[in-house]
Parts: structure tokens; sequence; C-alpha cells
């Protein structure tokens, strides 16, 4: 199968099952958001979901934030993978959000990766769900389901799978792939024992094919 065939393949099918996927943290706005993604660096959405009320009810601005200590930030964030960095983070992003940025989070993904805690899939994740541009910001679901069914080759890391699926996408397409992507490899194309037997696009996927070989072997 030619990698075209298999990306429209990929783009039809979620089209009609997942016509509406999106982020799975919970927000209300652009600082929540970015406090959100920050905080679920190796860490579940739900994990996230769970703290992020009590934290944003404490501090709902950046301003509010900005005024806390890392100190302040721990307990609300303690059930979080690596509390320690992550409360330091979220105290040097608040204060240079409001120092540099006037309290609004940039849109542009250099001036994102400015700030404390934002490397380039946070940085992207950002500004392709406040901002609508058009991003692949490439997770372990990401990195890992696209390698799998095909969409990407012998990527040695996440920028390199980045640059594929950038290169493969429409440019329309590129937000929502992202989400399809990570809930494929959330919920179906799991990393230790994929549910290949729930997944509908068994059809162009390169792992599933290996498999099959070798049982008919």
């Amino acid at each position: 199968m030619l990698k075209k065939e298999r990306y429209s393949r990929f783009i039809d099918y979620f089209t009609e099952h997942l016509p509406a996927a999106e982020t799975e943290l919970h927000y209300t706005n652009e600082f929540e958001l970015l406090v959100a993604v920050i905080l679920s660096a190796q860490c579940t959405d739900k994990r996230v979901n769970m703290v992020t009320p009590h934290l944003f009810a404490a501090y709902p601005t950046a301003d509010a934030m900005a005024e806390a200590t890392h100190e302040d930030i721990f307990p609300y964030i303690r059930s979080i993978s690596y509390p320690n960095n992550k409360s330091r983070h979220l105290d040097k992003m608040s204060k240079m959000l409001v120092n540099d940025f006037g309290g609004k989070v940039p849109a542009d993904v250099d001036d994102l990766q400015k700030l404390q805690g934002v490397g380039r899939k946070t940085a992207n994740v950002v500004a392709s769900v406040l901002y609508n541009i058009p991003t692949m910001p490439v997770d372990t679901h990401v990195f890992r389901v696209s390698e799998r069914i095909g969409l990407t080759q012998n990527a040695k890391n996440p920028l390199q799978s980045e640059k594929q699926l950038v290169k493969h996408f429409p440019k329309d397409k590129l937000n929502i792939a992202h989400h399809w992507l990570i809930l494929h490899g959330r919920y179906v194309c799991l990393a230790r024992s994929p549910k290949c037997e729930e997944c509908g696009i068994t059809d162009i996927c390169k792992y599933f094919e290996k498999q099959k070989s070798f049982v008919n072997k």
C-alpha cells in the first residue's frame, strides 16, 4: 500500500467514526489549558483532571498563580507525576507569563517554548487547541501509533515523527489527526496489548499485517 493511500484511508476512517475528536483535558480558558498540558507530561489526562479543579479554584489566573510560590502550589498537585518539578515550573511559568506576556498565553510556538515547563510538544498542543494553528504534537501515543500503522517509518524520536506526519497529512487535518492518534493509542492501540480485534484500521496497519503473517507461519 502506498503511503498516500494509507493516510487517505486513516483520514476517511476517523472522519466517519470520530469526527469531533478533541483534548480530554478539562479547561475553561487559555491559562487553564496551558497549566493542564504542563501537568499532563508523563501523566494521564484523567489524573490531571482530578487535581485541576482545586488548583484552578485557588489560582484562577496567571496573576493569581504568580503571587504564589512553588511551595504553595505543590499541595494541589502532589498526586501528579513529578510534583516537585511541576510546581516549580508553574511558579516560574506564571511569573514569566505576567511579566513578559501581560498574562496572556502567546500563540507563537517559539514564544510558548520560552515559558518554564513548556517544550515543543506542549507548545504545539497549546497552539493547536487554543489558536487552531496547524501543528502535530507528538506524545508517546502519537509516536507509537503512527509508527505501528505505518504513517511514519523508522522515526527515531518525536521530532522525526512530527516532520513525517506534517509532511503527509493535509494541513487542514493536522490538528484533528493529532487527537485521532492520541485517542486511538489511549483506548485501542495500547502499548503492551493492542486491541487489534477492536480496531477498524487493521487493513492499513503494518503491525497487524506483520502479526498476521507471523501467526500464519
